[in-house]
């Protein structure tokens, strides 16, 4: 039989016209040495494994891409062009996949894609229609646009048009060098197969000139056209391309790919020939994608953790061997405890910041120096400042929310009983006011809200994690997490707070403002003094939800008469 299939092998190997150089490599051949892999190891009587992913056999057009398609045919008749019009990529994906799909890109072969949108214009202007504006997308080597890119509405729908395109790398660039190719050329230089298929718009069909990319999809891989090594040294923000297409289609990294990634020349080429606002923008895109915790995954398995979330050259932070593990376990707890809670209790940009929060657990607290200021800043925040360039906001929320989830955890059991020795002590800095067990818990908790805002539920869910040890964030790999108690703590803390009626408590309104606390204190100018009575006047209003303004004016009066009687 394995005689047979080589010669059958042979046969449908034979090239009917010569293949082009891109093809050198023998890389077109891995589809057909798995068929002969196959076929030498199973019986005779067997049968082809299925397919792991449901994919159609033929594209179904929706009514508005019907009617684009024959807009843009128009077109080509009109001026009896011989251009060839192809949706390249993604959107043939995933039309296959039979998810529906708004990115509709048009790859042309004999013109580039602003000539085509002006082509559109005339036709437009000849039909009596009104034309549309056309944009046009410069190259960008560090936003991932090696190629002009044009721009305009068909109808409702905005789409890209650009040149079918070769491409050639420099050494330690990853900006090509392009010019004019084939759709061959251009479905070779494409990133993974599953992003090299054509739908050719001229004739109705499905083009897979890699000859893998249908096969992969159904087998669930991720590879490269070409040679995964090469690929990834040409432009090394493909291995991120590759982990976050895998991560989001729930596919499996093909094994060379895999190797290749982790190659210590590939995670060198990372680090010097990608910007770090291109590596922050595929990362966000993986903790925003329907499966962070496979991306993350898989970044730590093929050893990129420290490559992608650099830390300063020379820190002087003591972090565990298997920290990044650590990270890992941390988010899939966190990721775990919101699909059992409730993924919509949370807003796209929470949900985001939660899971970076959780990422980062085992740097918190813990300081290195900035290279630029020569004075300590949060591990943390060096991370998502310069090793990802995420947004200055993000880094603080991310440390607020560290910070309010260890004080949430010091106030799990206070909150979630009515037992006076459960009690935390709270200081109440010499205020001239007593207060009762329930007023203590309203005003500790208000505090703690009133600092971290809207952001309290997703600080209070985090704190699950750290609850009840939160010096032994080193040894949560080694304990078994309870999913169950974390819910049952999130919602008794919850439960007990909105029956506080704290939740919107940083909305308050103060009895006092700035103004009112100057007169009663006869300054003239604000300063540290007005916002210390601030926080005081917020305390006491926490204590005394009821209370009225002059009421607290008149608690302000007799503490300032208390201590002058008191510095007498």
């Amino acid at each position: 039989m394995l005689s047979f299939a080589l010669k059958s092998a042979r046969v449908f190997l034979t090239p009917r016209k010569a293949a082009p150089p891109i093809r050198k490599n023998l890389a077109f051949l891995k589809p057909y040495l798995r068929r002969l892999h196959w076929t030498s190891t199973m019986c005779s009587s067997a049968s082809p494994p299925s397919p792991l992913v449901a994919v159609k056999e033929k594209i179904e057009l929706t009514e508005a891409e019907e009617k684009i398609f024959r807009r843009l045919l128009d077109v080509v008749r009109h001026f009896k062009l011989p251009t060839q019009l192809r949706v390249a990529g993604g959107w043939v994906r995933d039309k296959l996949l039979g998810k529906e799909s708004k990115d509709i890109d048009i790859a042309l072969d004999d013109m580039l894609g602003r000539e085509f949108c002006e082509k559109i214009n005339q036709y437009l202007d000849f039909m009596g229609e009104e034309t549309r504006d056309i944009g046009v997308i410069q190259c960008n080597p560090d936003q991932s646009k090696h190629l002009e890119t044009a721009t305009m509405p068909v109808f409702d729908m905005r789409i890209d048009f650009v040149n079918l395109r070769s491409e050639t790398y420099a050494e330690n660039s990853r900006i090509p060098t392009m010019k004019f190719g084939t759709a061959e050329e251009d479905a070779y230089r494409r990133d993974l197969t599953i992003n090299s298929l054509f739908y050719n718009i001229n004739n109705n069909s499905i083009e897979d000139l890699t000859g893998r990319g249908i096969q992969d999809l159904k087998s669930g891989i991720i590879e490269t056209p070409l040679p995964p090594k090469s690929t990834f040294l040409d432009d090394p923000l493909r291995v991120l391309r590759a982990i976050r297409f895998g991560a989001r289609f729930d596919f499996s990294l093909d094994e060379e790919l895999q190797k290749a990634a982790a190659d210590e020349e590939v995670k060198a080429a990372i680090g010097f020939k990608i910007s770090r606002e291109r590596i922050g923008h595929e990362v966000n895109l993986m903790i925003s994608g329907n499966r962070p915790i496979k991306a993350v995954t898989y970044i730590c398995d093929l050893q990129l953790f420290w490559v992608v979330f650099s830390l300063p050259q020379n820190h002087d932070v003591a972090l565990s061997e298997r920290c990044d593990r650590l990270s890992v376990a941390y988010m899939d707890a966190a990721w775990k405890s919101l699909q059992l809670i409730g993924y919509s209790i949370f807003n796209d940009e929470q949900r985001r910041l939660y899971l970076y929060a959780s990422l980062f657990f085992p740097l918190k607290n813990k300081e290195t120096y900035s290279t630029k200021k020569s004075k300590k800043v949060p591990l943390s925040s060096y991370v998502i400042l310069n090793s990802l360039k995420l947004k200055v906001s993000d880094a603080e929320t991310v440390l607020r929310l560290h910070n309010a989830a260890e004080r949430f955890t010091s106030l799990i059991t206070f909150l979630a009983s009515d037992e006076n020795s459960k009690i935390v002590d709270l200081e109440l800095e010499g205020e001239n006011f007593d207060v009762s067990h329930s007023s203590r818990k309203r005003i500790l908790t208000g505090l703690l809200l009133h600092q971290i805002k809207d952001y309290w539920r997703v600080a209070l869910l985090l704190s699950t994690l750290l609850y009840p040890n939160i010096d032994s964030a080193e040894d949560f790999m080694d304990r078994e997490f309870d999913l169950e108690k974390s819910r049952e703590i999130y919602f008794s803390v919850m439960n007990a707070i909105n029956k506080m009626g704290l939740k919107d408590v940083w909305k308050l309104k103060p009895l006092l403002n700035g103004n009112d606390i100057m007169k009663i204190l006869q300054l003239k100018n604000g300063g540290p003094q007005i916002r210390e009575w601030q926080q005081k006047v917020l305390k006491w209003q926490l204590a005394h939800p009821d209370g009225t303004a002059e009421e607290c004016e008149e608690w302000i009066m007799q503490t300032l008469a208390k201590r002058v009687k008191l510095s007498d």
